[in-house]
């Protein structure tokens, strides 16, 4: 299955405001995530944010993925398909969390599998509030 993205040019930025950055932060969304969206190579923890976009929050560990030409790697593809994300009425944030073998993929299985993902999770975000079990 071939993605038809092009990695070079990317229609949005990914600023400060689109990323998790202090632990607090993560700490957040590994605490209390709202939903998960689990594959064999990698997880998704969400939890909804009282802004209006997505922001992203990547944890690719080394004992998982031992090269750092392939943590980067991952980390381009997922911001990459991060960006391309259609905009909710309601942000979460997400920490996209690397498994054993995520190496192994290309870049064409990895934005497929990462896709499906964000799919699963954008339809528990485009549930309302009343819906939600918190």
């Amino acid at each position: 299955m071939q993605a038809s993205v092009d990695w070079h040019r990317s229609p949005a930025s990914f600023g400060k405001s689109r990323r998790l950055l202090t632990a607090a932060q993560y700490s957040r969304v590994f605490d209390g995530a709202d939903a998960k969206a689990s594959h064999r190579n990698v997880l998704l923890l969400a939890k909804r944010n009282c802004q209006a976009e997505h922001r992203l929050g990547l944890v690719i560990a080394k004992k998982n993925v031992r090269l750092a030409v392939q943590r980067n790697r991952i980390k381009r593809i997922a911001r990459e398909v991060f960006r391309r994300l259609p905009e909710q009425p309601q942000g979460l944030d997400v920490v996209v969390l690397a498994r054993r073998g995520i190496d192994q993929l290309d870049n064409a299985e990895l934005a497929v599998i990462l896709q499906e993902q964000w799919s699963r999770l954008a339809r528990f975000a485009a549930k309302p509030d009343a819906d939600r079990d918190s």
